[in-house]
């Protein structure tokens, strides 16, 4: 009879938002260990309270698909829903379980091993590790592969458009999406333009009709997303997404960040601290060339997270020695 295989030592878990499954399985991949991806749901009452307040049973109850142990030796969560998980799993595990929340948990910090916040929000401790842009899935690696299987598309790609949508605090209006479509009419050379989920039919067909010569993707066949990246000379984000636009200048290329109506304080913070340090600049129809070193977070992140836990091993050996 074959054995059963071990357990993964890692875990990344998530209530199941794509943005959040990317940042953790992101960390998770560049830590280098074999890890499994997890999504849970959370029932009522549990998914009403917070993380560290949470009612008794949370992992025998309170999840639509139960965890059970043997926990794993690190465990990744991302999203304000799965911190409570976190918590629980660190208390079930008497703490042997390393816990890494990505984002604001919005509860005490120290119901997690490391707390990895972007720094627009403004949380620090001694176990949070701010960082400048969101992290994601993107590696040196998977782009130059996407470029490949998609250079015959597009083979001479000057601009790449990546277009969110509505949400809480952004949205186009007609001002908006003219000021896009004008801008980006006036360019010289072949424009590709991908769209969200968030991204409302209406926008699309008003920018199909601007720009015919416009390649958009039709959301059939394979995303082109990660061959724009790689391919284009430069790229233009609406600048609803903290997730597209880390990913864009991840690339080293000029990005440029095309306006929406509405905003809110935390992601005005977010694009500033860009445009201060060069990388980001608004769009407004004119091309330029600029340098900057590419930002990919993920590779400081997995190695600080690393070193905590290696150090807390030790603490933890010279203790049950003495």
């Amino acid at each position: 009879m074959a054995e059963a295989a071990s357990p993964a030592p890692v875990w990344a878990l998530t209530t199941g938002e794509a943005g959040a499954a990317g940042q953790a399985e992101g960390l998770a991949a560049a830590v280098g260990k074999r890890f499994e991806v997890k999504t849970v749901r959370l029932r009522r009452p549990w998914s009403w309270l917070p993380a560290h307040r949470q009612a008794p049973g949370l992992l025998q109850y309170g999840l639509a698909d139960r965890i059970e142990p043997p926990w794993p030796e690190l465990l990744i969560t991302c999203g304000r829903r799965s911190a409570s998980v976190s918590v629980a799993v660190r208390r079930a595990s008497g703490g042997r379980c390393f816990t890494v929340h990505i984002q604001n948990p919005r509860v005490p910090l120290h119901h997690f091993d490391l707390v990895v916040p972007p720094r627009h929000d403004g949380v620090s401790g001694p176990n949070v590790v701010a960082t400048r842009v969101a992290l994601h899935r993107l590696t040196p690696e998977a782009l130059a592969a996407a470029g490949e299987a998609w250079r015959s598309r597009f083979t001479d790609l000057n601009v790449a458009v990546l277009l969110g949508g509505r949400s809480r605090s952004h949205r186009f209006t007609p001002e908006t999406l003219e000021a896009l479509a004008d801008g980006l009419a006036r360019l010289e050379g072949p424009v590709a333009v991908t769209a969200s989920r968030r991204t409302e039919p209406a926008v699309i067909a008003e920018l199909k009709a601007r720009l015919p010569e416009a390649w958009f993707w039709d959301g059939t066949g394979c995303n082109p997303y990660l061959g724009m990246l790689a391919l284009a000379r430069h790229i233009v984000v609406t600048e609803d997404s903290v997730s597209m636009t880390s990913e864009a200048v991840s690339t080293g290329k000029p990005v440029y960040a095309a306006r929406m109506a509405g905003g809110n304080r935390r992601l005005a913070r977010f694009q500033t601290a860009l445009r201060e340090e060069g990388i980001l600049r608004p769009f407004e129809g004119r091309l330029a060339e600029w340098q900057y070193e590419p930002v990919n977070e993920v590779p400081r992140v997995a190695a600080e997270l690393l070193r905590r836990m290696e150090a807390g091993s030790l603490q933890a050996e010279r203790l049950r020695g003495e």
